[in-house]
């Protein structure tokens, strides 16, 4: 017979207790608690993730700046400059063991009033050394002559030292005839006048037919 309740004694049925209304707000309050510090949770992970990030994007840069003065510092030894480079000596050919037969000085021949007509080379004592290569720096004892009287023009003997010879600088015969004598040996270079300086003298420099007799003793 509720359903025949008058209508001011319903709502006074339907309206919760005191106690209830303490419950369902202690309710609301710990849901609000609970969403704030899930909230608050968000925030620190956010937080932390982001920080991790701005670290790792750092530490490249350091790096790079750590290593930059190592990439540009100097040399302990700087290059010399182009002044000291050019006060610095050539490279020495280095000396070769003089064998016997060639610590005296040769007697040139005569060759003989019948001119040449081609390079002739002679070997008069055979070196066990590597061959000389054009390009090399040679060094030698030498005596230049006449071909046809054997008079001598010019010898190191007389000047107290072997000389430095550029191989591929020298006249046409003297380069051709000396590539490949292996180091130690005496060779006779009969030179004919246009593999030497031509027929006439000119500047000092003698004419005809030439005779070298060269002794290797040293090449780099």
């Amino acid at each position: 017979m509720s359903d025949l309740l008058p209508t001011a004694e319903r709502a006074t049925a339907d309206q919760p207790t005191t106690a209830e209304s303490a419950a369902n707000a202690r309710r609301r309050g710990q849901a609000l608690a609970g969403a704030l510090a899930g909230v608050a949770v968000i925030a620190v992970l956010v937080a932390v993730y982001v920080g991790i990030q701005v670290t790792g994007d750092d530490k490249p840069a350091a790096s790079s700046a750590a290593a930059a003065p190592s990439a540009a510092a100097p040399s302990a030894e700087p290059s010399p400059s182009p002044s000291q480079a050019a006060a610095q000596p050539p490279a020495q050919p280095q000396p070769a063991d003089t064998p016997a037969a060639l610590s005296k000085r040769p007697v040139v021949t005569a060759g003989g009033a019948k001119r040449l007509t081609k390079l002739a080379v002679k070997t008069l004592v055979k070196g066990s050394g590597a061959k000389v290569k054009s390009g090399q720096l040679i060094m030698a004892n030498y005596v230049l002559a006449s071909y046809a009287d054997g008079k001598v023009i010019q010898a190191t003997w007389d000047q107290g030292q072997p000389a430095q010879l550029p191989v591929g600088q020298l006249i046409p015969g003297f380069d051709q005839g000396i590539v490949g004598v292996p180091v130690g040996s005496r060779v006779q270079l009969d030179i004919p006048a246009n593999l030497a300086y031509g027929d006439k003298p000119t500047s000092g420099q003698p004419g005809g037919d030439l005779r070298f007799v060269v002794d290797v003793l040293a090449a780099q």
